[in-house]
This record gives structure tokens, sequence and C-alpha cells, in this order.
């Protein structure tokens, strides 16, 4: 078994690690619910607005689909994260790094639901 040298850079714990693998699967999931609902059981394929903002008015589907933006946010955080510490960062810059991408993060499923919400409100003539 390998020991830790005190000078190692900080690294992927477990628990972001098991994040990242059931953010993954999730995603995956969430995908192909997402992909046979907007283009194959939709008429030509596609979605209109109209018919998109009648899917998100459903709450249960509001909540699968907000489920679905959070979860790919912070997979991709996540694996962006995972790219960087490879580069084996500064102390400094992994604490910058952290939270900016919470930063990132946040602004990003922020907007995401303010689109959810503005296309339910406008589709349904709100």
């Amino acid at each position: 078994m390998l020991e830790l040298n005190a000078k190692q850079k900080a690294s992927e714990n477990a628990w972001i690690w098991l994040l990242k693998i059931v953010s993954g699967l999730l995603v995956f999931t969430l995908i192909l619910i997402h992909l046979v609902v907007n283009h194959l059981v939709a008429p030509n394929g596609l979605l209109s607005y109209r018919e998109v903002a009648a899917y998100l008015s459903t709450p249960g589907i509001a909540l699968l689909e907000t489920t679905f933006l959070v979860i790919v946010v912070a997979h991709a955080l996540l694996g962006l994260r995972s790219i960087l510490l490879d580069l084996k960062p500064s102390r400094g810059f992994l604490v910058a790094m952290n939270w900016g991408f919470m930063a990132i993060g946040a602004v990003s499923i922020g907007y995401g639901i303010w689109l959810i919400q503005t296309i339910i409100a406008r589709g349904l003539g709100g």
C-alpha cells in the first residue's frame, strides 16, 4: 500500500468520486428520458415552443427537467475539476477553483431554473 507524502497536493476524495459516478449514471438515465420524450415521442421529432411550455407546465416534468439540469451542471463541473486536479494545482488555486466552480454552478443552475419558469409562464400566456 502506498503512503501519502505530507507534501502531496490535494486530490479528489472518495465522496466526490462517488458523487461523480452517481451523477454520471443519473445523467445517462435522465438524458434517455429527455431524448425519448422530446425527440422520439414528439411529432416530427421535435417539440414546438408551445408543446415545450405545455410539457414543462406539468409539475413532475418541470421537477424532472430541473433535476436533469442540476445533475448535468454538477457532473460537468466535477469532471472539469478532476481534470484540473491532474495538473496538481497549488493550494490557493485549488481553493479559488472550488469557489469559482461553485459560483459557475450556482449561476448556471439559477439561469436554467429562471429559463424553465419563463418558458412555462410565457407558454401559458403569462
